[in-house]
């Protein structure tokens, strides 16, 4: 019977170990939802999603001792995700909005943008001009929230920035807003297309966390602290937006 005991205590005991092992492994996972369709933020090549947000959230993640495991979702899932905690933090080039700051934390700002109207080339640039026309949009995106404040203009919403641009290409809508740097590259990709900034403030990029998370929002802006500190966030930019 002794050693029987012994035993049990022994199996008793690496089952213990193992399953603390297995929980350590598990916590060393940051889940990173991501919106794919924001060029060059976040895009798919091939079957991997690439981008200045994921080569930055990788090296958070280096920083901080945490494997990244990056989730594509829908833009406008991305925020109920990570209050119902099925991810942990939201990098998707996204507006740390007045709004959404009474719903989820933000880190410090990583990148300052504003918003573009993208047109057909010679056609009308300015809101005045494109007032009474159909605008596209994409859900939730800033460009969204922009516009669907002026009753001057008819509204049309999409779940990606391709889809409104296949629409604006078909004259389908009139215009499409988007913000800056993603709207530029879709000009260089499609021809026929122009894009022009709205004067009307810049906007703040941040990475967003549920509200209980505090202790990770610190390591995150220490982490982003070190990357522009130690040249690698310069790196990064350098790569993605002076080509």
């Amino acid at each position: 019977m002794k050693g029987k005991k012994g035993f049990f205590i022994v199996t008793v005991i690496c089952c213990l170990f193992c399953f603390a092992c297995g929980k350590g492994k598990e916590e060393s996972i940051l889940v990173v939802g991501t919106n794919p369709e924001f060029v060059p933020f976040e895009y798919m090549e091939g079957e991997e999603i690439k981008g200045f947000d994921i080569d930055l959230m990788n090296q958070i993640g280096k920083k901080i001792g945490k494997k990244v495991e990056i989730k594509s979702m829908n833009f406008d899932g991305l925020l109920p995700a990570l209050q119902s905690k099925k991810i942990d933090v939201v990098i998707a080039g996204m507006t740390a909005t007045e709004e959404r700051k009474k719903h989820v934390n933000f880190t410090k700002n990583y990148y300052i943008s504003q918003q573009n109207i993208m047109v057909k080339e010679n056609k009308e640039h300015n809101l005045e001009q494109l007032k009474g026309q159909k605008i596209g949009v994409v859900l939730g995106y800033t460009g969204d929230v922009f516009i669907s404040s002026k009753n001057e203009y008819s509204v049309e919403r999409f779940n990606s920035a391709s889809a409104a641009i296949l629409a604006l290409q078909a004259d389908k809508v009139s215009a499409v807003i988007l913000d800056e740097e993603p709207a530029k590259q879709y000009v260089k990709q499609n021809s026929g297309l122009s894009t022009f900034a709205i004067y009307e403030g810049k906007e703040e990029y941040a990475i967003a966390l549920h509200k209980d998370n505090i202790s990770l929002l610190e390591e995150i802006d220490k982490a982003l602290e070190d990357l522009k500190e130690d040249g690698s966030y310069d790196k990064l930019y350098q790569q993605y937006f002076t080509k």
